[in-house]
Formats: structure tokens, sequence, C-alpha cells
């Protein structure tokens, strides 16, 4: 079985065949610019191929309501030409193959559960740290969704003591991540965050906000798995900060062995790498076959 894989992101669109294994057989990748174009490509790209379904996990945030007449639009993003664009929609008049659609985060986590750090569980939440930060949460066997889509990367935070910035989310200031994504550490510091030292006070403060989100997302979906992607967590001197300031925040309170002794194999990288969001695409794809049947 081939099926088709669209990793949609702000920066750039990758696009890749696999099969039922979770094995990535090829893939191209393109620079994220107009719809017309983006798309364009992706559309050459897969009439090249023969695929019997394509999974999207895309930048939102998008309609997943399928009893929306806007099911298949991007909505509110702030990139440029994509707001209220009937992405789906586009691509299904082109290509006549049934499609799975979710956000990129969700996407993410479904890829672990399926075939990576959370194989084997019914549930996992899967953040991606990066130019914006972005939660998927996989619960009881299946994505969640509900009004719209999980949004954890626009959570309020709680202060820093040390840390007087503002923040940079457009919509909500010193949100999580107004105060921890790519750009925020960039601005906070003059410095992007692989040119920061590793024993610079940057990564304190970094730990605290997103030790403050993951210890909430604990006391609140209770998952038995957290699994931190994206480009700011390259920086792997980040995760046992993390770990310990998600055990001071929670303070004893979750009484489980996970938390107060295994808290290095609860709180993990991807275990698909950097190709946890495109597997977790052909994932999509998979089920869109599934339920086409």
């Amino acid at each position: 079985m081939r099926i088709g894989a669209i990793e949609a992101g702000g920066t750039k669109f990758i696009c890749g065949i696999g099969n039922e294994e979770g094995t990535i057989l090829d893939r191209v990748s393109f620079p994220t610019e107009s719809p017309e174009k983006t798309l364009g490509n992706v559309i050459a790209y897969f009439r090249k191929v023969q695929v019997e379904a394509i999974g999207i996990g895309t930048f939102g945030p998008i309609d997943i309501d399928r009893m929306s007449p806007r099911y298949g639009f991007v909505t509110t993003t702030p990139k440029p030409g994509w707001s209220n664009f009937n992405f789906l929609g586009s691509l299904k008049g082109a290509l006549e193959i049934p499609f799975g659609w979710d956000t990129d985060v969700n996407a993410a986590a479904f890829g672990e559960a399926t075939w990576g750090a959370a194989k084997g569980l019914d549930s996992c939440v899967y953040y991606t740290v990066g130019t914006g930060i972005g939660v998927g949460v996989y619960a009881e066997g299946m994505l969640i969704h509900g009004l719209v889509h999980p949004e954890g990367g626009h959570v309020m935070t709680r202060r820093h003591p040390n840390d007087s910035f503002k923040g940079t989310c457009p919509y909500h200031g010193d949100c999580l991540e107004g105060m921890a994504a790519g750009p925020a550490i960039e601005k906070r510091w003059n410095m992007r965050g692989n040119e920061i030292p590793v024993d610079h006070p940057a990564w304190e403060i970094e730990s605290y906000y997103l030790g403050q989100s993951i210890s909430c997302t604990i006391l609140m979906l209770s998952p038995k798995k957290i699994i931190l992607g994206g480009g700011v967590m390259h920086q792997n001197h980040l995760f046992p900060i993390i770990r310990d300031e998600v055990r001071k925040q929670l303070n004893g309170y979750v009484n489980t062995d996970a938390i107060l002794n295994q808290m290095d194999s609860y709180i993990v990288p991807p275990g698909l790498g950097d190709n946890a969001g495109l597997c977790g695409a052909l994932a999509l794809g998979l089920e869109a076959v599934r339920n086409s049947v």
C-alpha cells in the first residue's frame, strides 16, 4: 500500500510516500509560498505517483468539523495569503482520492502513538517547540478535536520572577508561545537558541514556562507519555531541566511512578525524530483509507 503524506509547515511543505509499516519511501520539500504556488507544487508531485490516499498535517488554526461548510479551511493564521483558504478543497478538486486532515501537532501525536515513542499506549501529548508552539492530544485511542482543536501553545503562563519580557504573540502577548517559542527566545536574548550557551539563564526561564505548561497538561489530561519535538528541543540539555521543573511544579501531588521515578522515560523526544510530522500525516492517510471502505 502506498500512502501520500503532507507535513504543511509555515516555512516549508514536506510531501512523501509511505507504507502501512510507517516507512517513508520518498520525500520532497517545497518552500511555503502563496497557496496557489505551494499547492501547485504539491499537486504536481502527487500526480506523478500513485497513492491510495493522502494524509495532511498542517499549520493552523484549521476547521476540522466535518459538518462545517468551512471544513478543510485554514482559518485565522497570520501566514500571508493562507487565512480563510480552502486548503483541503483545493486538493480534493485535483486529486480524487481519500484524504486525512488534521493539525500538524495532532498528526505528530498520531504518528508517535502509531510507530514512535507512544506506540502501544492509548494516550500521549505531543509538543512542538519551534517557530511557534503547538500541542497535539491523543487520548483514549483517538485524536482530540472538540470545539475546534487543541491550541495549547496559547495557554496563559505565570510569569517567571526574573523575566520582564513582554512576549511576542500577536494575539495574547505573554502566552506560552509568546514567551517560549523560538522567536521569543531570539528576541529576548538577541541570539538564536542554537547560539546560546548551555549554562545561560535563558534555559532556566525556558524550562520554567514549558514545565509549567506540561504540569498543567498532566493535571488536566493525565497522558501516559509527553513528547517534546521541534527545533528548540534540539537543545537536548533542556530535557533534564524541564523534567526537574515539572517535578517541582507538581510537588508530589501526582503520585505515580512515571512522575516520581521514571521521568526520563515519561517526558521524551520523538521516537520518530524529525519524521514525526510526516509519519503522522502518513498515519492520517492510512486512517482515511480505512474510513473510506
